[in-house]
């Protein structure tokens, strides 16, 4: 199994048998490159436009943007109710959490998430492999708070996203707050992971990808 990070919330995971996830697809107005692929799926998180576009390509593909749990015979896919503040939803609304089984490995794709997670929704969260974390603050989790939730859920690997670089036009914090605040940090030189090459060792491994088209 592969995973693209193509910037912002932005995931495109290849599973062994060649189908195509993508995650939060964003506009190109924010500063990255979104020329996707023909997918087989796409997930959403919330309807905003750094979050939810659909290119050319994926005019007709299958979108899933609700809560409940989602059989697609090559993977399961679960949406987990949350919110995109601190408010329960006053400022920004809902959010949805998605828990994906493909190939026996578990990714957990939290969108904008805004608050803690609360001990009824962490016991949805359990036995991740991978978990994709928003760090950048101000819309989502800051540095801090994502230290927290990424130890509350304890998962293999931790990939953040929705952060700060010299890519996005949008107003975020870089992810020196999240870095400092993390042990077992891994910086990767690219923007792609191949799940079967990664050794684990230690439960919360963070997986610092580079941004695309830098």
């Amino acid at each position: 199994m592969q995973l693209i990070w193509y910037g912002h919330s932005c995931f495109l995971i290849k599973t062994s048998t060649g189908k195509r996830i993508l995650m939060d697809p964003f506009e190109d107005s924010i500063g990255y490159n979104n020329d996707f692929p023909k997918c087989d799926l796409i997930t959403i998180s919330h309807n905003h436009f750094d979050h939810s576009y659909l290119n050319k390509a994926n005019e007709k593909t299958k979108v899933i943007n609700e809560l409940g749990f989602f059989d697609m015979n090559y993977l399961t896919i679960e949406g987990f109710s949350s919110f995109h503040d601190k408010s329960n939803g006053a400022k920004r609304g809902l959010n949805i959490i998605y828990v994906l089984k493909i190939n026996n490995v578990t990714i957990c794709h939290l969108g904008d998430l805004g608050h803690i997670p609360t001990p009824l929704l962490l016991e949805n969260l359990k036995n991740i492999d991978i978990l994709l974390v928003p760090i950048g603050g101000h819309f989502t989790l800051n540095g801090f708070d994502a230290t927290t939730t990424c130890n509350l859920i304890s998962p293999k690997y931790i990939i953040p996203m929705h952060y700060k670089n010299n890519i996005t036009t949008l107003y975020l914090d870089d992810p020196k707050s999240f870095i400092i605040s993390m042990k077992n940090i891994k910086k990767l030189n690219s923007n792609t992971i191949d799940y079967n090459s990664l050794h684990y060792s230690t439960k919360c491994q963070v997986l610092l990808l580079t941004p695309p088209y830098t």
